[in-house]
């Protein structure tokens, strides 16, 4: 096979992957791992628990795109992907996706634990085909429901490296499920035409602009309080809310200039500074936590 056609297969498995969306799954459970023990985690369950998750990502990220072939191809943003192109077939996609999925559950299952392979499965199942193929098709809500299985990560890095279930590793997952609608209903209000011309009923779409808006703004206040809990309940440090309250308070200020400009130019800034806020604060419970590990 010549050289630059092995260069467009992978980079084409690899844009079926979606890697800003894995590198963001796979950063909030290495979080989760290293928060989930004072000092270093084992090495065994933190390596083999990182690549299981981020295959099982990567897994339900290709099974996605093969359910949103036919909307993807009428909307812009997507039109461009792999599939829509006609530069992989379904069978290579759900092939791909098939391999990816039983390799990261036998990874899991045997070289982590039966906990984390379970969870694994289910956030798979609930983003990959409960949210894409139901709800996303379903209600206005769709993001909010569905936002359960991507605020899943740092829970599974936790279960990896302690094989339980905790109640800070519950407030990880909390917080990631709110910041979700806002994060998300910022790029739908820049995109709305195009999910109003593929009939998914995102917020802004069914409830107008102004509605979603205004969404997005009481969400924000939520989060401020919900990243709070951390400091609250013990888990986190002075160094962490020093980080906290600036950024939520910031994204409460972007929210409020969006209600105010009602362009999308303004939403796409929100939009990008929500993937900066939460690497901000999944960053700020690290170095709080290994702050407070070194000198207590």
């Amino acid at each position: 096979m010549p050289h630059h056609s092995l260069y467009s297969s992978f980079r084409n498995y690899l844009a079926l992957c979606k890697p800003r969306v894995v590198t963001l799954i796979v950063f909030t459970a290495i979080v989760g791992m290293l928060l989930a023990v004072p000092g270093v985690p084992p090495l065994d369950k933190f390596f083999w628990g990182t690549l299981g998750i981020g295959l099982a990502a990567a897994s339900a990220a290709a099974i996605n795109h093969y359910i949103d072939q036919t909307a993807d191809s009428n909307m812009r943003r997507t039109q461009n992907r792999p599939l829509p192109m006609g530069d992989l077939s379904s069978i290579n996609v759900l092939t791909f996706a098939g391999i990816l999925g039983l390799v990261a559950m036998l990874i899991l299952y045997f070289l982590v634990n039966p906990l984390t392979a379970g969870l694994t499965f289910l956030s798979l199942i609930g983003y990959a085909v409960i949210y894409t193929v139901y709800l996303k098709h379903m209600t206005p809500q769709n993001i909010v429901i569905g936002g359960a299985a991507g605020a899943a990560p740092p829970l599974l890095g936790w279960c990896a490296v302690t094989g339980e279930l905790h109640p800070h590793a519950m407030l990880l997952f909390l917080i990631i499920f709110v910041w979700t609608p806002p994060h998300f209903w910022a790029l739908a209000i820049a995109r709305r035409d195009e999910y109003a011309k593929v009939e998914i009923p995102m917020l802004p779409v069914t409830h107008g602009v102004k509605f979603t808006r205004l969404q997005i703004l009481l969400y924000t206040i939520l989060l401020l309080i919900v990243t709070l809990l951390p400091y609250l309940t013990g888990m986190s440090g002075v160094i962490y809310l020093a980080a906290a309250i600036p950024l939520g308070l910031y994204f409460i200020y972007m929210a409020i200039r969006m209600l105010q400009h009602k362009d999308n130019h303004s939403a796409m800034k929100t939009f990008w500074y929500s993937l900066w806020y939460l690497t901000g604060i999944f960053a700020a419970l690290l170095v709080d936590h290994y702050f407070m590990y070194r000198f207590t």
